[in-house]
Protein backbone atom coordinates (compact mmCIF):
# COMPACT_ATOMS: atom_id res chain seq x y z
CA UNK A 1 0.00 0.00 0.00
CA UNK A 2 1.55 3.57 -0.86
CA UNK A 3 2.33 6.03 1.78
CA UNK A 4 -0.36 8.05 2.83
CA UNK A 5 -0.62 11.83 3.05
CA UNK A 6 -1.54 13.15 6.41
CA UNK A 7 -3.25 15.82 5.16
CA UNK A 8 -4.99 13.48 3.23
CA UNK A 9 -5.31 11.04 6.08
CA UNK A 10 -7.71 13.85 7.92
CA UNK A 11 -10.08 14.51 5.13
CA UNK A 12 -10.69 10.94 4.22
CA UNK A 13 -11.58 10.62 7.66
CA UNK A 14 -13.79 13.89 8.33
CA UNK A 15 -15.65 12.24 5.01
CA UNK A 16 -15.93 9.02 6.51
CA UNK A 17 -16.94 10.59 9.97
CA UNK A 18 -20.10 12.49 7.68
CA UNK A 19 -20.86 9.04 6.31
CA UNK A 20 -21.30 7.76 9.91
CA UNK A 21 -22.85 10.86 11.36
CA UNK A 22 -25.85 10.00 8.21
CA UNK A 23 -25.88 6.55 9.25
CA UNK A 24 -26.64 7.74 12.86
CA UNK A 25 -29.64 9.90 11.76
CA UNK A 26 -30.98 7.14 9.58
CA UNK A 27 -30.58 4.85 13.14
CA UNK A 28 -31.39 7.11 15.98
CA UNK A 29 -32.43 10.56 14.67
CA UNK A 30 -29.73 11.69 15.99
CA UNK A 31 -25.65 12.40 15.48
CA UNK A 32 -23.38 11.20 18.45
CA UNK A 33 -22.14 13.83 20.19
CA UNK A 34 -18.31 14.70 20.85
CA UNK A 35 -18.51 12.57 24.61
CA UNK A 36 -19.96 9.74 22.62
CA UNK A 37 -17.08 10.18 19.77
CA UNK A 38 -14.79 9.96 23.20
CA UNK A 39 -15.99 6.82 24.24
CA UNK A 40 -16.05 5.36 21.30
CA UNK A 41 -12.47 6.18 21.11
CA UNK A 42 -11.56 4.82 24.04
CA UNK A 43 -13.12 1.41 23.98
CA UNK A 44 -11.04 1.17 20.61
CA UNK A 45 -8.26 2.31 22.28
CA UNK A 46 -8.76 -0.48 24.86
CA UNK A 47 -9.57 -2.96 22.20
CA UNK A 48 -5.81 -1.96 21.04
CA UNK A 49 -4.59 -2.73 24.49
CA UNK A 50 -6.62 -6.05 24.70
CA UNK A 51 -4.76 -7.36 21.10
CA UNK A 52 -1.80 -5.74 22.20
CA UNK A 53 -2.14 -8.19 25.03
CA UNK A 54 -2.79 -10.96 22.69
CA UNK A 55 0.63 -10.26 20.01
CA UNK A 56 2.86 -10.59 22.79
CA UNK A 57 1.24 -14.08 23.97
CA UNK A 58 -0.04 -12.85 27.35
CA UNK A 59 -4.19 -13.10 26.05
CA UNK A 60 -6.25 -15.59 24.11
CA UNK A 61 -5.17 -15.13 20.41
CA UNK A 62 -8.11 -15.28 18.06
CA UNK A 63 -8.45 -16.37 14.67
CA UNK A 64 -7.06 -12.66 13.06
CA UNK A 65 -5.32 -11.32 15.66
CA UNK A 66 -2.94 -9.17 14.12
CA UNK A 67 -5.16 -7.63 11.43
CA UNK A 68 -7.68 -6.94 14.49
CA UNK A 69 -4.77 -4.96 16.43
CA UNK A 70 -3.77 -3.13 12.99
CA UNK A 71 -7.41 -2.48 12.25
CA UNK A 72 -7.89 -0.82 16.04
CA UNK A 73 -4.99 0.94 15.83
CA UNK A 74 -5.96 2.74 12.75
CA UNK A 75 -9.40 2.85 14.11
CA UNK A 76 -7.93 4.53 17.40
CA UNK A 77 -5.78 7.29 14.85
CA UNK A 78 -9.18 7.63 12.79
CA UNK A 79 -10.97 8.82 15.99
CA UNK A 80 -8.28 11.39 17.15
CA UNK A 81 -8.40 13.05 13.64
CA UNK A 82 -12.21 13.03 14.29
CA UNK A 83 -12.25 14.28 17.90
CA UNK A 84 -9.63 17.17 17.43
CA UNK A 85 -11.87 18.34 14.07
CA UNK A 86 -15.22 18.41 16.11
CA UNK A 87 -13.52 20.10 18.86
CA UNK A 88 -11.72 23.02 16.81
CA UNK A 89 -8.47 21.73 17.78
CA UNK A 90 -5.66 21.93 14.67
CA UNK A 91 -4.31 17.96 14.69
CA UNK A 92 -1.04 18.65 12.58
CA UNK A 93 -0.75 21.94 14.42
CA UNK A 94 -0.87 20.25 18.10
CA UNK A 95 1.06 17.04 16.54
CA UNK A 96 3.89 19.34 15.62
CA UNK A 97 3.98 21.29 19.07
CA UNK A 98 4.11 18.11 20.64
CA UNK A 99 6.98 16.32 18.92
CA UNK A 100 8.72 19.46 19.16
CA UNK A 101 8.02 20.22 22.67
CA UNK A 102 9.10 16.61 23.34
CA UNK A 103 12.19 16.52 21.06
CA UNK A 104 13.26 19.72 23.19
CA UNK A 105 12.80 18.16 26.82
CA UNK A 106 14.75 14.91 25.52
CA UNK A 107 17.43 17.29 23.95
CA UNK A 108 16.96 16.66 20.45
Amino acid sequence: MEELDFKEAIERSLKIRELYHELELQHHGSEWTIEEDALAFLTDAGLVGRQTMSQQGRWPAGKDSRKELEHKIGESMWWLIVLANRMDVDIKDVLGEFLTKTEKLLGK
